[in-house]
C-alpha cells in the first residue's frame, strides 16, 4: 500500500487475516499469530489485553473506544509497549459484513480490502493514551464515591450471602478439612497460579477452576476438582476432564445459562443457586463445606477491576469477604513479590547473616579457643 494511493503519511501498514468475535473471550480461542483481531469491546481490560497479546496479534480493531475516561487505560499502554497497532470507532456495519479469515490492510487510521477503502476509525496511540489517564484520573473521586454508594446500598438486599441457608450440592470431592485453591481468571493469574506450585505440590488441595479459572488450572498441566460458573467461558476440554462440575443458577431472573450446554455435552453437573458472582460462590461453597485455607489466584477485589468487568459495585463480594476472611489467604500478585533469581542471589548473604551469631560465640568460647590453638599446633608440627 504506498502513500500515493492512501494520500498521507503512512506511520502504520499491516496486511493479514481478520477473525472477529463479540465477546473476547472466546475470540481469543481463535485466533493465531500474527492475525489481526476485530473486537467489539468497550474499556478494554487485562485480561483480555494480555489473552489478546498472548494470541501474538499484530493488530486489534474495535467497534468502540477502547477507553472512555471511566478507569486508567493501564493496559492499553501494555499493548502499545508491545507494539500492538490499536483503531477504534469502526464503523458498526463493517463489523457486522466482514468475514473471517478476510484478508485486509490496515493502513493508519484506515482498512482497506483489495485496495478499496472499506472503513476508518481512529488511532488510539500513545497521546490518546495519555489523555484518558488525565480523565480517569480528574473522575476518580466520582467514580468512587458512586462505587461505593451502589456497594452498600446493594449489600443489604444480597444480606443472604452471609445471613441465609443456602441448599449445597452433594459433592463427591471431600473438602471438609482440607486445603482448598480457588483459581480465577483475573489479572496475572497464570503467573500467580506458577508460583503457588510448591504448596499445590506437597499440599495437594482442592483445585477449583471458575469458568476460565478451570482452563488456567488445566494449562498449568492440573485436573480440576472442580467447575464453577455459569460455563460462558470455560473449554469443552476443561469440562470433560473435571471431576465434578457446579453450575452457578442465578435468582435474578437469569436461570441456569450454563445448563443447556452441559446436557448438550452430556456431562454430569450440579446446580447451586444463589445470589453474586460466580467467584463468591465458589468461595462460599468451599467455607461452607469446611476447607480449612482457601487460597485465591485472580480475584477482582479493587474498585477499577470491578469497573473492567461493567460491575457498579462489589457487594456480594463484600459480603462474602467478610464471611470467609478469616480462612481467605488471597494469592493475587504473589509472582511478584520475588523473582528465583534474586532469590538465589541472596540466599549466600542469609547463609552468612545466620551464622554469624554461631561465629562470635565461638570465637569467645575458651573452649573452642582451646580447640583452635591445638589445631594450629598440630598444623605447626606437620
Amino acid at each position: 500500500m504506498s502513500e500515493a494511493l492512501t494520500g498521507k503519511k503512512v506511520n502504520f501498514y499491516f496486511r493479514g487475516r481478520v477473525r472477529k468475535g463479540l465477546k473476547t473471550k472466546e475470540l481469543v480461542k481463535r485466533l493465531r499469530p500474527g492475525e489481526i483481531a476485530f473486537i467489539a469491546h468497550r474499556d478494554l481490560d487485562w485480561v483480555a489485553a494480555e489473552s489478546l497479546w498472548r494470541c501474538g496479534v499484530k493488530a486489534i480493531l474495535n467497534v468502540y473506544p477502547f477507553s472512555t475516561g471511566l478507569i486508567p487505560p493501564d493496559p492499553l499502554q501494555f499493548l502499545l509497549n508491545k507494539g500492538v497497532h490499536l483503531v477504534e470507532m469502526l464503523p458498526q456495519h463493517f463489523f457486522e459484513t466482514i468475514k473471517d479469515e478476510q484478508v485486509i490492510s490496515i493502513v493508519n487510521d484506515s482498512i482497506f480490502i483489495d485496495h478499496k477503502l472499506e472503513a476508518k476509525g481512529q488511532v488510539f496511540n500513545n497521546e490518546r493514551c495519555s489523555q484518558m489517564s488525565r480523565e480517569a484520573l480528574s473522575s476518580s473521586a466520582a467514580v468512587v464515591d458512586s462505587f461505593v454508594k451502589n456497594t452498600l446500598d446493594y449489600a443489604y438486599r444480597e444480606r443472604r450471602l452471609i445471613t441465609g441457608e443456602f441448599t449445597f450440592p452433594p459433592l463427591k470431592t471431600k473438602i471438609r478439612g482440607r486445603d482448598v485453591v480457588v483459581v480465577i481468571r483475573g489479572k496475572g493469574y497464570r503467573e500467580d497460579l506458577r508460583a503457588i506450585r510448591a504448596f499445590i505440590r506437597e499440599k495437594k488441595p482442592v483445585l477449583i477452576g471458575v469458568d476460565g479459572g478451570g482452563d488456567a488450572l488445566l494449562e498449568c498441566g492440573y485436573i480440576p476438582d472442580l467447575v464453577i460458573g455459569d460455563m460462558d467461558s470455560t473449554s469443552d476440554a476443561v469440562l470433560t476432564k473435571a471431576r465434578e462440575v457446579v453450575v452457578h443458577a442465578y435468582q435474578d431472573g437469569r436461570g441456569v445459562p450454563g445448563e443447556q450446554r452441559l446436557s448438550r455435552l452430556g456431562i454430569a453437573h450440579h446446580v447451586f443457586a444463589a445470589p453474586g458472582t460466580s467467584e463468591d460462590i465458589a468461595l462460599l461453597l468451599a467455607y461452607e463445606l469446611g476447607a480449612a485455607l482457601i487460597v485465591a489466584i485472580g480475584t477482582h477485589s479493587s474498585v477499577i477491576e470491578f469497573l473492567e468487568k461493567g460491575r457498579k459495585g462489589m457487594s456480594s463480594t463484600f459480603l462474602v469477604r467478610l464471611k470467609v476472611g478469616d480462612r481467605l489467604v488471597d494469592a493475587k500478585g504473589v509472582s511478584r513479590l520475588y523473582s528465583s533469581r534474586k532469590a538465589v542471589f541472596f540466599l549466600p548473604v542469609i547463609l552468612m547473616a545466620g551464622l554469624m551469631p554461631l561465629v562470635v560465640l565461638a570465637c569467645f568460647s575458651p573452649v573452642v579457643q582451646h580447640l583452635l590453638r591445638l589445631l594450629l599446633l598440630k598444623l605447626r608440627l606437620y
